[in-house]
């Protein structure tokens, strides 16, 4: 991708969103912006509390600032095929380059955390001047430095961290509270700081050099992996960036998915539309198990799998879990000022609790994938997939929450055809010989059940299109998704497609639903789905336009995407790297390319 190019500036003690990139891996994500400063990093895992939170605090929150003089203009990309970061300060004495990673080894993920700030001068002469100061997670904590002899130690609440810099970098500043300091760099020059950190375990302390190194091994890392996406289409250079974003996400000590790297990062600036994300939803992990499947990351997809069936057996069918599987916190609001005043700003998901249909569809379509793929299922998980279809089959005449997880239960039309999709799915698995066939007549008679309910009760002659929930007059974007299901023909579809273009678009973006409109910004995933329903109901023109804007209208950060884009003002909005709007593009440039589903 080519460099993306950013204003320095703070407003208010807040950058815009697409001025992040995000470092990964496999166990957290660490937020770093065009500025210099990484503004976001929980320590050891995505949902662990905050060592830096200035994201959501600018005037206490921790952060690690590595600020340059005289700073003209910003200059970012990621490294080829990699999730190693490049960003390139313009400054009115000379130019110098910062590669950053949470390194990795050759052996895969180090069993401690390891950021590495990598600093080359390219031309002239430039200052940066470095400021370290851990968050002290809305004075739940009190950081302080320990008087080890060689390093500085420092202590978060039940963090352990250690910082670490090369010779030519000059603290002159050290307290409990955080350190500063002070280093130039020209032509040749090199100099290295780095965060080693764990939390209730003793730490390893690597040598600066040590350190420097795994930076080109963590890259080295990420580019193999990237060389055996299987995809050879157009747009194969966005493909594994958005794929690279969606291995971010994978939590490898368990396999769980989490939906974003961060919490509470708003959906309209000032709104109370703010939640915490890190966990792994149902449904973004069977989306995006088929996304890793469909580019051929087999031990990512298999990984996830496992991990989800697993969960489904042991429960009664929730919709999210921690990532290390149990149940997910009560919500806690943190009493701190949030992005741009967006509060409540909480810990936990509010949505516990809710049912959805899209949890039977999303399962089931993600098993038929898998064995489409020549993979095999076992008998127990075989058997919890049966299970589901039955409570499918039994209960999908009963309102729920809906794919959009709305607080009124309702018989929103998607979530009747999700049903439709995890019947038609597992009669499919059924007749391969992959579920038992006891059940399969039943399933297929409810299935056609709810095709003739969606078609009596969902489709508005006055709308011309299938609306959100019978007797409504409101479009929902997600019944693009349909298309991909399978479900009732192309004609119907097709100008449920027209009608949502017309009422929900904005721009290159669309809204989740009619009502959505003013409450929040555009929702990314939906138009990725809108450019593959278009080239599954044939028209190829339309799905590339549709593609091609927006990628285009993407096109101002370094690669990682958010939730949610200001229509207006293409600023963007909600958490990141938000797992549904990578594989929806994913999905879209395989479809769109000609893939196979």
């Amino acid at each position: 991708m080519p460099p993306a190019f950013f204003q320095h500036a703070r407003t208010d003690g807040f950058l815009p969103l697409e001025a992040y990139g995000v470092l990964g891996d496999g166990r957290t994500v660490a937020l770093v912006g065009a500025d210099g400063s990484i503004d976001w990093w929980c320590v050891p895992n995505m949902d662990s509390p905050p060592l830096f939170d200035r994201l959501l605090d600018p005037e206490e929150g921790g952060y690690f600032l590595l600020e340059a003089e005289k700073l003209l203009s910003v200059e970012r990309v990621y490294r080829d095929a990699s999730n190693v970061l490049q960003t390139t300060f313009h400054t009115a004495t000379g130019v110098a380059q910062v590669t950053e990673s949470l390194n990795s080894g050759s052996a895969g993920r180090l069993p401690w955390e390891e950021l590495a700030r990598r600093v080359d001068g390219l031309e002239g002469t430039v200052t940066f001047h470095v400021h370290f100061r851990p968050g002290r997670q809305a004075d739940k904590v009190n950081p302080y430095v320990s008087g080890a002899e060689v390093q500085r130690v420092f202590h978060v609440g039940r963090v352990l961290g250690v910082f670490l810099c090369s010779n030519g970098v000059v603290i002159d500043k050290e307290t409990d509270a955080g350190l500063r300091g002070k280093f130039f760099v020209e032509p040749g020059d090199r100099e290295v700081l780095a965060i080693i950190a764990g939390r209730d375990e003793p730490l390893v302390v690597p040598s600066i050099s040590d350190i420097d190194a795994r930076v080109d091994i963590s890259d080295a890392e990420w580019r193999r992996w990237s060389e055996d996406v299987r995809f050879t289409g157009p747009r194969r250079d966005a493909l594994v960036r958005h794929a690279l974003s969606l291995k971010l996400l994978l939590y490898s000590p368990t396999g769980a998915i989490a939906a974003a790297g961060t919490t509470s990062l708003p959906e309209r600036i000032g709104g109370d539309k703010n939640y915490d994300y890190r966990f792994a939803w149902v449904r973004d992990a069977g989306y995006t198990i088929k996304a890793f499947l469909r580019i051929g990351a087999m031990a990512e997809a298999k990984a996830a799998f496992t991990w989800l069936i697993a969960r489904l057996r042991e429960s009664e069918g929730d919709l999210f879990y921690t990532l290390r599987g149990d149940a997910p916190p009560d919500v806690e609001e943190v009493t701190i000022r949030g992005y741009r005043d967006s509060r409540p700003v909480v810990i936990g998901n509010r949505v516990t609790g809710q049912h959805q249909h899209g949890v039977f569809g999303d399962i089931l379509e993600t098993a038929a994938r898998f064995v489409k793929g020549g993979n095999v299922l076992d008998a127990e998980t075989a058997a919890t997939l049966s299970a589901l279809a039955d409570r499918c089959a039994e209960s999908w005449r009963l309102p729920d929450s809906g794919i959009w997880e709305l607080p009124e239960p309702r018989h929103y039309t998607m979530s009747k055809e999700s049903a439709w999709q995890a019947l038609a799915r597992a009669v499919d698995l059924a007749d391969g010989g992959h579920l038992p066939t006891t059940c399969r007549d039943r399933w297929a008679r409810e299935r056609d059940r709810i095709g003739h309910w969606v078609g009596e009760h969902c489709w508005s002659t006055a709308k011309d299109a299938f609306v959100f929930f019978p007797g409504s007059d409101q479009l929902d974007a997600s019944l693009a998704l349909a298309v991909r299901f399978g479900f009732d023909g192309h004609e119907r579809l097709r100008r449920t497609m027209v009608a949502i273009d017309r009422e929900l678009a904005h721009g290159p973006f669309h809204y989740r639903y009619s009502s959505a409109r003013g409450q929040e910004g555009c929702f990314l995933a939906c138009t990725f789905w809108m450019a593959e329903a278009w080239q599954l109901l044939g028209d190829h023109a339309k799905a590339e336009a549709t593609l091609d804007g927006v990628l285009a209208g993407l096109a101002g950060g370094p690669g990682t995407l958010a939730e949610m884009v200001d229509g207006d003002t293409g600023a963007w909005l909600g958490n990141l790297p938000q797992g549904l709007s990578h594989l929806a593009a994913v999905h879209a440039i395989v479809t769109v390319a000609g893939g196979e589903l």
